[in-house]
């Protein structure tokens, strides 16, 4: 078998007291990766503590890992073999230590799982294997352990092998060798062993030697996620570390999600010696451009023809570590690579029982559970799936200091990739927006008389909507009148100006992709009409419909009572005319009803008109 220099990372998993250090510690003794003299004094110390000796204290460095029996931290340990070096990653099999577990398995390329001959698959068993499966590992070889404690019975061999066999394969996964062991006498670890002659594969050594290297990350697509930009004497240096493909000087760069691109002018080096105009993945470097473009943390400068995914929506399997369940709705950061995005929790798909893989929809998820989740954003994520960039495949989410979750970011139909940024600039249209809101936008256009409920309408509405998470504001002529509009009286000129600049306003909001409510009296239908052209398929008219008896009888703010003693001139509804729409996309009659009526009302108008469509939901959400 050919040798290689580039060491493997095998993470070991397994349940609690299967038997994972030991064989781990065997496997360090096995290869002579063990210092001289290491055995000899691990054996005194039990000695003088009156313990039996166990391989597994090889492992377990924490002083309280010995006094309790239980690997509480990752251990990773280097040893080789003939064909290669190996970091192999000891990973804590009990329940409370599963997010230590994770950290060690994110990082593997492939794994050993251990299971006891005498206990069997156990629940602990079947989690880390789909924790594997959900990290992405396809190369999985299994060490059935404590041979010896069941006599080297081939019948139970083959009764645990089926079972684990079974349930690997009903989630994708299939074992290159299930392999009968007893790691406290070395049976089967570097040589067959003479207990199990009906067994004619492989030993666990020869059986991780089988396994096939990773992908360099040099061969994949460049990913250099910005760490932070320094000014440092004349130069302005952009710094990270290359986490896959590779960047030489002269290379046009595209930065995601901005698309604004560049070209590498100068590549600087730590290190004495380190002068070269090209770095490969796993390098920390610096950049300069050959021009001054707003570049900071977070964003990923790739190359133009192999951009990655920029999305709004994620679609994510997720390991949850929270104390409090996760829930529709709720907000966390994200954490990928150096960049920090706030997502809200869009939809749990499914969550999955791995012990038995059935699987519910659900409300929430709860601690140690695996889910199918989505993640909304309001501003683009670039990242990869999994499956084809782990670099920018895997991500934690945070709540307040604590890390609650893990996974892996599915790969999605529909989901677009920065290839449409090589021009420097992605467009955000009408269209974006509304994907990225959920919403599309609008002017809601209320109008009536003084005194009619359009404020109070529209600021109960604008609550309502602001809690689902829809993107909306209010305009309100009063506030305009103090501002905007302040220089504006109430002559018929004035007031068709004061509706102009108003309308303005309102369209361009809602060109944003917010809802716009604007109430105003608006008393003139010529007005309200130019108000319409600036964008007719985005104006709703809503005539507020109330008597001028009922409006004068309410008065909220006491102006009818001004006017009538000539206080204030030209009053809408008394000595100036107001035309109601003729035909108003919605008359909202408020006499005799209640403002919850009204609103209710004019909710699911703007549900009607607002709302995406099924194939815009889909669209959305990558299906």
């Amino acid at each position: 078998m050919t040798s290689t220099t580039t060491p493997m990372n095998i993470v070991v998993v397994g349940h609690v007291d299967h038997g994972k250090s030991t064989l781990v510690g065997r496997l360090l003794h096995e290869t002579g990766a063990l210092p001289d003299g290491k055995v000899e004094t691990l054996r005194e110390v039990c000695e003088r503590r009156g313990m039996p000796f166990e391989w597994a204290f090889v492992m377990d460095a924490l002083q309280a890992e010995r006094d309790q029996g239980i690997t509480i931290d990752t251990a990773r340990i280097r040893f080789r073999t003939q064909a290669r070096p190996y970091v192999i990653i000891d990973a804590p099999g009990h329940k409370e230590f599963l997010k230590n577990m994770i950290t060690g398995a994110a990082s593997a390329e492939a794994a050993l799982l251990v299971i006891d001959a005498a206990e069997g698959v156990r629940e602990q068993s079947r989690r880390h294997g789909y924790l594997l499966h959900l990290l992405g590992l396809r190369q999985v070889a299994v060490a059935v352990n404590k041979m010896d404690l069941v006599n080297f019975d081939q019948a139970r061999f083959e009764e645990v092998k089926a079972e684990i066999v079974d349930y690997l394969g009903s989630i994708g996964l299939s074992p290159t060798h299930v392999i009968p062991v007893a790691a406290r006498s070395g049976a089967n670890i570097s040589t067959r062993a003479a207990e199990t002659p009906w067994y004619t594969g492989p030993t666990v050594l020869a059986a991780l030697d089988g396994f096939a290297p990773a992908l360099p990350d040099t061969d994949l697509p460049l990913r250099f996620p910005i760490q932070d930009v320094y000014k440092f004497d004349h130069r302005r240096l952009i710094a990270g570390k290359i986490e896959s493909g590779r960047l030489t000087v002269g290379d046009t760069l595209v930065f995601a999600p901005s698309g604004k691109s560049a070209r590498v002018a100068s590549l600087e080096h730590w290190g004495a010696g380190d002068v070269s105009d090209r770095a490969d993945a796993g390098r920390s470097v610096a950049i300069t451009l050959d021009e001054q473009i707003f570049v900071e943390r977070g964003q990923i400068a790739t190359h133009a023809d192999t951009p990655p995914i920029l999305s709004h929506t994620i679609a994510a399997r997720l390991f949850w570590l929270g104390r409090n369940p996760l829930t529709v709705g709720a907000r966390y950061r994200l954490k990928l690579a150096t960049a920090e995005h706030t997502v809200e929790v869009a939809a749990i798909r499914r969550v999955i029982d791995v012990v038995d893989l059935g699987h519910h929809d659900g409300i929430e998820v709860g601690r140690n559970a695996v889910a199918e989740i989505e993640l909304r954003t309001r501003a683009p994520v670039a990242h990869d799936s999994f499956v084809d960039n782990p670099r920018l495949g895997r991500f934690v989410l945070v709540e307040g200091h604590d890390i609650v979750g893990g996974g892996v970011i599915a790969r999605a139909e529909g989901e677009q990739t920065g290839a449409t940024i090589g021009s420097g600039i992605i467009p955000v249209d009408l269209h974006a927006r509304s994907l990225a809101n959920g919403h599309r936008g609008g002017v809601v256009w209320l109008t009536g008389l003084s005194g009619a409920g359009k404020s109070t309408i529209a600021a109960e509405v604008e609550r309502r909507l602001f809690l689902r998470g829809w993107q909306v504001t209010i305009l309100d002529g009063d506030a305009l009148r103090l501002g905007l509009n302040s220089d504006l009286g109430f002559s018929p000129k004035d007031r068709a100006e004061n509706i102009r600049r108003s309308g303005e306003v309102a369209h361009l909001l809602a060109e944003s992709g917010l809802i716009v409510l604007a109430a105003f009296i608006s008393p003139y239908r010529a007005d309200r009409d130019r108000v319409r052209t600036i964008n007719p398929e985005a104006f709703h008219e809503i005539h507020v419909a109330t008597a001028l008896a009922e409006c004068e009888r309410r008065d909220p703010k006491g102006l009818y009572g001004k006017a009538r003693t000539g206080a204030i001139p030209q009053f809408t509804g008394l000595s100036a005319p107001y035309e109601p729409p003729e035909t108003p996309d919605l008359t909202l009659a408020t006499e005799g009803r209640s403002i919850e009526d009204c609103v209710t009302e004019l909710l699911h108008y703007i549900d009607n008109t607002f709302a995406l469509t099924a194939k815009e939901q889909a669209e959305r959400w990558g299906l």
